[in-house]
């Protein structure tokens, strides 16, 4: 169908322990005053020896417990986290929703943070301009578009960057969970929205706990378990094979 490629060859992804480490203030003066340590973190080996090709035309949906590595395989794939070892290869541009507040600045107002979240996503300024309207409308936001983001609710923030990740598309698109946006209206546009964005990606990639929504979207499934790829066919036997896992009996 196209050259849309996505390819791992014994990937494997390490969290280092010292992320999970207290860093506050407080945490460190109380220390000393410890009677006793807390044993000591290791590192989280949370993707392992992972073997995936996924080409043009594929429809694959991600399914597993909390845990399993669903969403760690995402952001690899995404090239958010970096390989402890194997490799990685991906043909195509890649458009990702998840951790939609990812690049906001607080301090600016949502009309500022349509340029600066177009940055981080490599679009050009002028490019920006030249949605901003279409990307304020679709948000609904009123004149709190031209407040500071950190005057804004949750769920304001979910539907401005919501309405600036899915304004482009792109040959890869991953999907973590459905989004929940706020109010019916808005969840319309938004179904609606990802709907085209699916139609027209080359390749779709859902991490869900919704078997309803991966077998009406996906044709291949992949179960994870403790960072393994445990099942790799179609999305019915693999819906079957995780219902089957012990965390969901």
């Amino acid at each position: 169908m196209t050259d849309s490629l996505i390819s791992l060859r014994g990937a494997n992804l390490h969290y280092a322990a010292s992320a999970f480490r207290e860093r506050s203030l407080k945490a460190l003066l109380s220390h000393p005053f410890r009677r006793n340590k807390a044993a000591p973190l290791r590192d989280i080996h949370a993707l392992k020896d992972i073997d995936l090709q996924i080409r043009g035309g594929e429809r694959v949906g991600l399914l597993g417990h909390n845990g399993a590595g669903k969403s760690s395989l995402l952001k690899l794939i995404a090239g958010l986290y970096p390989l402890s070892a194997g490799s990685r290869q991906v043909q195509g541009r890649i458009r990702s929703l998840f951790d939609l507040s990812l690049g906001f600045e607080p301090d600016a107002t949502g009309r500022e943070n349509i340029l600066y979240r177009g940055l981080l996503m490599g679009l050009t300024p002028r490019y920006m301009r030249a949605k901003e309207a279409e990307i304020v409308a679709f948000a609904g936001l009123g004149e709190f578009i031209d407040y500071p983001i950190k005057t804004y609710s949750a769920g304001m923030q979910v539907r401005l960057a919501f309405a600036i990740s899915t304004m482009v598309g792109g040959e890869v698109l991953l999907l973590d969970e459905v989004i929940g946006a706020g109010d019916a209206v808005f969840m319309a546009k938004a179904k609606k929205r990802i709907a085209e964005l699916v139609e027209t990606a080359e390749i779709l990639i859902l991490a869900s706990h919704d078997c309803n929504a991966l077998a009406s979207l996906c044709q291949r499934g992949l179960v994870l378990d403790h960072g393994r790829i445990v099942f790799d066919g179609p999305i019915d036997a693999a819906i079957q094979t995780y219902q089957r896992s012990p965390q969901v009996a």
